[in-house]
C-alpha cells in the first residue's frame, strides 16, 4: 500500500491532537459555558495531557494499538459522558485497525464507520440533536462518498475534515436535545456545541495523519 497512513504518521497525528486540545481548552470551555457547565475544555485538556504522556512512552507497533492506548486513557481520565463517548470511539477505531501497521482509505472508511456506530450505540443521539454526532456523522458520510468516487486518500481526508467543520458549525443554529444543555431550550440556539467542536479538533488531527 502506497496511499496509506503508517503507524508513525498516526502517532504524529495523535500527538498533534493532544496539542490542539490543550491550545483550544479555553475556547472549548467558553463554548460550554454558554449552555453547559463550562468545564469541557478543562476536562478535555486534562485528559489529553495524560494521552500525550502515554503516547510518549508507547510501545504500540500498529495503528490499532495506538488507538487502544488513547481509548483506555480517555476512558480512565474523563468523567461523565464525554469520557465514555470518546473512549468508546477510540477503542472501536482500535478494534477495526488491530494489527495493521498502516491503513488505507478502505480501512479508514471501516474504522470511522465503526467508531461512529460505537458512539451512536451508547450516546443515543441523532443528527440535529446538537452533539458531537453532528460533526462525526457528516464526516463519515463524506469519506464514504470520497471512496466511492475513487478519490485519493488525501482528497478523501480533505473532504472528511471539511464535512466535520461544516457539521460543527451547523450546531450553532440547533436546539439542544441532549444532556444538561437540553434544559435551556431555546436559549441554546445561537451557540456552537462544545462537544461538536472538540470532535472537530479530534477529526481534523486524525485527517492530518496523511501528511504527518
Amino acid at each position: 500500500m502506497t496511499d496509506a497512513i503508517t503507524t508513525p504518521q498516526m502517532l504524529k497525528a495523535l500527538e498533534s491532537m493532544c496539542e490542539t486540545i490543550e491550545d483550544e481548552k479555553e475556547y472549548l470551555s467558553d463554548l460550554d459555558g454558554a449552555i453547559g457547565d463550562g468545564d469541557h475544555g478543562v476536562n478535555m485538556a486534562k485528559c489529553f495531557r495524560e494521552v500525550k504522556k502515554k503516547l510518549a512512552v508507547t510501545s504500540a507497533a500498529d495503528v490499532g494499538s495506538l488507538f487502544k492506548d488513547v481509548g483506555m486513557v480517555v476512558l480512565n481520565s474523563v468523567g461523565g459522558a464525554m469520557g465514555a463517548l470518546y473512549g468508546t470511539f477510540f477503542l472501536k477505531l482500535s478494534q477495526e485497525s488491530a494489527g495493521k501497521s498502516e491503513v488505507d482509505l478502505d480501512d479508514l472508511v471501516r474504522i470511522f464507520q465503526t467508531g461512529e456506530q460505537g458512539i451512536l450505540d451508547i450516546g443515543k443521539a441523532s443528527l440535529g440533536d446538537k452533539t458531537l454526532i453532528d460533526t462525526l456523522s457528516p464526516a463519515v458520510r463524506a469519506i464514504e462518498a470520497a471512496e466511492k468516487e475513487g478519490k485519493s486518500l488525501a482528497g478523501a481526508l480533505a473532504d472528511f475534515e471539511q464535512a466535520a467543520k461544516q457539521g460543527m458549525e451547523s450546531t450553532t443554529d440547533m436546539l439542544a436535545k441532549m444532556g444538561r444543555a437540553s434544559r435551556l431550550g431555546e436559549r441554546t440556539i445561537g451557540h456552537q456545541d462544545a462537544g461538536a467542536t472538540s470532535c472537530y479538533f479530534i477529526l481534523r488531527s486524525l485527517a492530518s495523519a496523511v501528511s504527518a
